[in-house]
């Protein structure tokens, strides 16, 4: 199976079953969210000062990361780390945050 495909069938899972996502996320999917910890705190648990991730609905942080991602959206470094992931990435770390307690 394509790695693009198992994306979307995460992000698919996740969406439809927040409560458990968090702990049944595959492991790609965890760790790429992991990359997120430095600013974003573990599991999108921001520190004050730091936009926090966990709960936030996946729609906006998908458009957000779309918007750093092509530049409509400034930024000292999202606009270089967006870039590192595909779209179906994206979708999948945005839903695992979702999914994610705040």
């Amino acid at each position: 199976m394509k790695p693009t495909m198992i994306a979307c069938l995460a992000a698919g899972l996740m969406a439809t079953s927040f409560g458990a996502a968090a702990q049944t996320a595959p492991t790609h999917v965890r760790s790429w969210a992991a990359g997120c910890a430095n600013c974003h705190g573990t599991n999108g648990q921001a520190q004050p000062g730091m936009a926090a991730l966990a709960g936030a609905p996946a729609a906006a942080t998908v458009a957000k990361m779309q918007a750093f991602k092509s530049g409509a959206l400034p930024a000292t470094l999202m606009h270089q780390i967006a870039k590192g992931y595909s779209d179906e990435q994206i979708q999948a770390i945005a839903a695992y945050f979702a999914a994610q307690k705040n």
